[in-house]
């Protein structure tokens, strides 16, 4: 069998060469067990920004549930197979990928880092992945389509309360060449994060996170003067669209009629929400709890996929 995706490393490879390495005294400038960069981060990113990117909602017991779903899940391994050649590779929604992974939507990624997105879109390009753009992303959808070269592209919508403004960000994303629509259903108001309150921090509010609407002619349409000449003004235009309303299933055919493409609903953590979504179309689902970020005390995404999947019943992928 053929596979043009790219070559899988195994991670044998990478342990090898460390060892080899270890030969002339060199160590690995971070740490191979991943859990220890959470704190090397917290020592290199500004105390509101750190609380950002780590914090969850309330007192932090849906992101524990989400790990602890994880970890009651084990590994049963078996002998004596043939493992040496494989591919990892899959394709979703008609977007071939290297293996069953994509690049999430984050959005005011440039607190962590200048380039933001547009690093984020190089790595995802250079490994074959779907980087999904967040509409709260710190550069503009062209400019992200641009450094993702021949990558795959899935854009994430925040949907405003403007339908001038929705269809515009959906015509300048299809123009960019984003081919699946992902449709946050679960922020249409924010989570009560005690390490951002602490902080007194929310970057939207300090005009991270905005240059797609900003840069965006309908939303600019709007303002009495650009967002470059008065920040405020246009915070307290953005933030009201794309929060304190909550959209319901009739408004879907909008998306619909104004997307030729695969349309993924993300948030959906219930049974019925699931039937919902796949009767009003939607070729996708992803099972999230906005990574515990929104609700304290929900139910943890992966304890409610094998229910979602049976919901489903192979109508729509799931996610």
């Amino acid at each position: 069998m053929t596979n043009s995706s790219p070559e899988v490393v195994p991670a044998s490879n990478y342990q090898a060469e460390i060892y080899l390495a270890g030969l002339s005294g060199a160590t690995p400038p971070l740490p191979t067990d991943l859990t220890q960069l959470e704190p090397l981060a917290k020592e290199q990113l500004d105390p509101g920004a750190y609380g950002y990117i780590a914090g969850g909602a309330g007192s932090g017991a849906t992101m524990r549930a989400n790990r602890a779903a994880f970890d009651r899940w084990r590994i049963v391994p078996r002998m004596l197979r043939e493992a040496t050649r494989r591919t990892l590779s899959t394709t979703v929604l008609g977007t071939h990928l290297p293996a069953p992974v994509l690049v999430a939507p984050v959005g005011a990624l440039s607190i962590a880092h200048p380039d933001g997105d547009l690093a984020v879109a190089r790595a995802a390009s250079a490994l074959g992945v779907p980087m999904v753009l967040s509409t709260a992303a710190s550069h503009t959808i062209e400019e992200v389509a641009e450094a993702s070269g021949e990558g795959p592209r899935w854009y994430q919508l925040y949907w405003p309360t403007e339908d001038e403004v929705t269809l515009s960000l959906l015509a300048r994303a299809k123009a960019a060449g984003f081919r699946t629509l992902v449709v946050t259903l679960d922020t249409w108001t924010l989570g009560y994060r005690p390490l951002d309150l602490d902080q007194a921090y929310l970057p939207f509010l300090r005009g991270v996170g905005t240059a797609i609407p900003f840069s965006d002619p309908a939303f600019r349409a709007g303002l009495t003067v650009a967002p470059e000449e008065d920040l405020t003004a246009a915070v307290g235009r953005w933030v009201p669209m794309f929060t304190g309303t909550a959209l319901r299933w009739d408004r879907l055919p909008l998306l619909r009629d104004n997307w030729d493409g695969p349309i993924v609903l993300k948030g959906i953590l219930h049974p019925d929400d699931a039937r919902l979504a796949v009767e009003a179309g939607a070729d996708a689902v992803v099972v999230s709890n906005h990574g515990g970020r929104q609700v304290d005390g929900a139910v943890a995404a992966l304890d409610t996929l094998p229910g979602i999947a049976e919901a489903v019943a192979g109508r729509a992928a799931v996610l």
